[in-house]
């Protein structure tokens, strides 16, 4: 089962991921600093995770646990960018970022190490 989730809860998902099992007031507390929410948009993203399957929650102090793992939503997000944008070619996505006159000279020979552990 994918799990589709929104720019706004993977902020919260981020919480999660960079700090470990933690109540939601924590993660409303982190987000204030971060991006200046308030309590209650927390909270109700929050529950918008764990409507999907993204979060469990546990009590008491609504102890909030990540369902899925990071790794597994990148793979998602990547899947679905190549779809969206590159005709579902991998290798069109890839010889844009070579492309890019932003990647630096330690940038390309990391993705070139990439490539040549794939052979």
């Amino acid at each position: 089962m994918e799990i589709k989730l929104f720019d706004s809860e993977l902020k919260i998902m981020d919480v999660l991921w960079r700090e470990g099992d933690t109540t939601a007031k924590h993660i409303s507390d982190v987000l204030k600093e971060e991006v200046g929410w308030n309590m209650n948009t927390t909270y109700t993203l929050i529950k918008r995770c764990i409507k999907k399957g993204a979060i469990e929650r546990s009590e008491p102090n609504f102890m909030c646990h990540a369902l899925i793992s990071k790794e597994t939503v990148q793979e998602s997000e990547t899947d679905e960018l190549i779809d969206k944008v590159y005709d579902g070619s991998a290798d069109k996505l890839f010889a844009a970022l070579l492309g890019r006159k932003k990647l630096s000279a330690e940038q390309i020979d990391k993705l070139k190490q990439i490539v040549g552990e794939m052979k």
